[in-house]
């Protein structure tokens, strides 16, 4: 990145400091399609995953018999970005149940599916709070039947689980850099080969194949590309790793009898953690686990500020008095054996002192 903001040319300018720009863009672009098993050309970068959500999130894509598409289901467990409905009209979004550890409730999505018109589907392949995974195989290939589209936010799956467009069978992936080390602000939307371009979200000067207006952020881009490539460099070695970092915190947190582990009987992501205590107050704990050093947050970061109930948590018919309790424990490829017994021992201390017989 820092490399790149010395590039001055603008990358649709044909002069060669515009060229050396948009190489620096191109690479990036072909990082992330070979991470997703995409074509180069599917890759549309945008602002982050929000924007990316709702570029995907449009009416008019076509299903598979070539009727554009007006309806949209997501799951009750779906990122903020979702669960707006993007582009949609709220009439046409409806809801899919999830079962109490969060996955998805394949008897509802087959109900809605054949209670209406061809529908593009959206759900994320690992949730941002629980971690769980969901059986996006199964899903796509229930949608297809359907005459659907799936569009999967794979936000926080790349870097941690297997995630090729192809294995999937998406028709459309979203993935944002910070999530994989990367920059902030930086995001992409990921089209399977063949598929027709959505309506534009942001019309500009013909970008991104007149996929989205705007000066490429080439630093930006260039970093996403750098990330993607070192991420894959130590996976799946590294989610490994963390996998067992993991079973170490919940084998801890286990010897307290009232911690309660979110989705434990779901497949989930090596790195999160979704746990609470009967009596604990989620914006009262994070407070105090910071105080011992360590960042712990109430649910989505993007929602953590917010003390109201998390909708995840809900969606799964988790006790109001359980879920007001929910912390999420998050690591990284820097996390060490030493800093996760640090946040046992720090578990104990603040739920003697805030759950209500937490130990």
């Amino acid at each position: 990145m820092a490399a790149a903001w010395d590039v001055v040319g603008n990358p649709s300018s044909v002069h060669t400091e515009g060229r050396t720009a948009r190489a620096l863009v191109e690479s990036a672009r072909a990082a992330l399609a070979r991470a997703l098993g995409a074509e180069p050309r599917g890759v549309v970068f945008t602002s982050g995953g929000t924007e990316a959500n709702g570029l995907a999130l449009t009416p008019g894509w076509r299903g598979a018999a070539a009727p554009a598409l007006t309806r949209l289901l997501v799951s009750a467990v779906e990122h903020a970005s979702v669960l707006t409905g993007g582009r949609f009209a709220p009439e046409s979004v409806g809801r899919i149940a999830v079962t109490p550890d969060g996955v998805v409730d394949l008897d509802d999505l087959r109900r809605l599916l054949g209670d209406g018109p061809p529908a593009l589907v959206s759900v994320l392949q690992a949730n941002n709070e629980t971690g769980a995974v969901q059986p996006i195989a199964e899903i796509a290939a229930m949608v297809h039947a359907a005459g659907g589209l799936l569009h999967v936010d794979a936000i926080q799956a790349l870097g941690r689980i297997a995630c090729r467009l192809p294995d999937l069978q998406a028709d459309l992936i979203t993935v944002s850099a910070h999530k994989i080390g990367g920059p902030k602000g930086v995001g992409a939307l990921v089209l399977r080969d063949g598929l027709a371009p959505p309506e534009p979200l942001i019309r500009g000067g013909g970008q991104e194949q007149n996929r989205r207006g705007g000066t490429e952020n080439v630093p930006g881009i260039a970093g996403f590309g750098a990330a993607v490539d070192a991420a894959m460099a130590h996976w799946p070695e590294e989610a490994v790793r963390q996998t067992e970092l993991k079973r170490l915190l919940e084998d801890g947190l286990a010897v307290h009898t009232t911690a309660v582990i979110f989705s434990a009987a779901a497949e989930r992501l090596p790195n999160t953690t979704l746990v609470s205590a009967f009596g604990l107050k989620a914006e009262t704990a994070v407070i105090a686990f910071d105080l011992q050093g360590i960042a712990v947050s109430s649910g989505s970061a993007c929602s953590s500020g917010k003390v109201t109930p998390s909708h995840v948590l809900a969606a799964m018919q988790v006790p109001a008095e359980l879920a007001q309790g929910a912390i999420r424990l998050s690591m990284g490829w820097d996390t060490t054996e030493s800093e996760v017994r640090g946040l046992l021992e720090a578990w104990r201390k603040i739920t003697a002192v805030l759950g209500r017989g937490a130990i």
